[in-house]
């Protein structure tokens, strides 16, 4: 009789549902098993962080192998990190690791595509995750989301100097995402994340990134900055023209405890600048610039 009573009221997806309930009669159930929703659960990949810790997290909540959730990452993955963007994801309970790494995967080549075509008016996988590579950067280095587009025009204008980037941000790759850079990592490390030992961008992105480091690495400030360091009081940085400068900012902060919670920055020209790019629509932006930044992208 349920059967016949379940053919009647519908159809019975296969995989967990939420029937959101804990006491049911005979009836409501069988309504439920028809009606009901699949069983969500979420999970958020912190812009910053690196798939050395999504997946961690991946196996432990959904209770899945952390060896096969790398080995489909691996086997599918464009680079060692940035392939999935920084978000929140509402994921079915009782996943296998193939679909769930591949829906990861899928949903974030689906938006970077749209994201290029709608900046750029074209999608090369190649040239946007150059653009990634140096959002990761800016992702790792920046105090906030107003600060971003300052730090992508440093970056930038060392990169066009041909200056090392010299960021500790770029060594917080993988497994060292909370380890703390000291000299002997950097004087050890021969990977191209290194780059106090190498000039460019590392081979791969750093981490996963969000939008705003996205947009800040397309569209960063017009600025001649070439130095940055955090500010001890405000834990915002401090930027800088000339070296001489930049050492004059490193010495402000000797002696100095680190109290960022307790005082607040008061916002400068350049912090008024960068908010006005971030509430700008990207896609208004003149096609003549857009088509240049996309061309010398090599």
């Amino acid at each position: 009789m349920d059967k016949v009573i379940l053919r009647g009221m519908g159809f019975i997806q296969s995989g967990w549902i939420d029937i959101n309930q804990n006491e049911l009669t005979k009836m409501d159930f069988l309504y439920k098993l028809t009606t009901s929703k699949a069983a969500l659960k979420t999970i958020t990949l912190v812009p910053g962080e690196t798939n050395y810790i999504l997946i961690k997290k991946l196996a432990e909540k959904f209770n899945l192998s952390e060896k096969k959730l790398w080995e489909v990452y691996n086997k599918h993955a464009y680079k060692a990190d940035g392939n999935i963007l920084a978000d929140t994801y509402s994921l079915p309970y009782g996943m296998k690791e193939d679909h769930l790494m591949l829906y990861l995967l899928s949903q974030t080549s689906k938006k970077y595509e749209a994201f290029s075509k709608k900046i750029f008016g074209i999608y090369d996988k190649k040239k946007w995750y150059y653009y990634i590579s140096l959002a990761s950067i800016i992702q790792k280095e920046s105090a906030t989301i107003d600060e971003m587009p300052i730090v992508s025009s440093v970056i930038h204008n060392r990169l066009k100097k041909g200056m090392k980037l010299q960021m500790d941000g770029t060594l917080n790759y993988g497994r060292y995402a909370h380890i703390k850079v000291t000299a002997k990592r950097i004087r050890e490390d021969d990977s191209s994340y290194n780059t106090y030992k190498y000039r460019g961008l590392p081979k791969n992105p750093v981490s996963a990134v969000g939008l705003n480091a996205i947009k800040a690495a397309i569209f960063p400030v017009k600025s001649r900055y070439l130095y940055f360091v955090r500010n001890n009081k405000t834990g915002l940085h401090k930027f800088a023209k000339s070296y001489k400068e930049h050492v004059n900012n490193i010495n402000a902060n000797r002696g100095v405890k680190k109290s960022y919670t307790k005082i607040k920055a008061v916002e400068t020209k350049i912090d008024k600048e960068a908010k006005t790019i971030m509430n700008t629509d990207v896609s208004k932006q003149k096609p003549t610039s857009i088509k240049d930044l996309w061309m010398n992208v090599k």
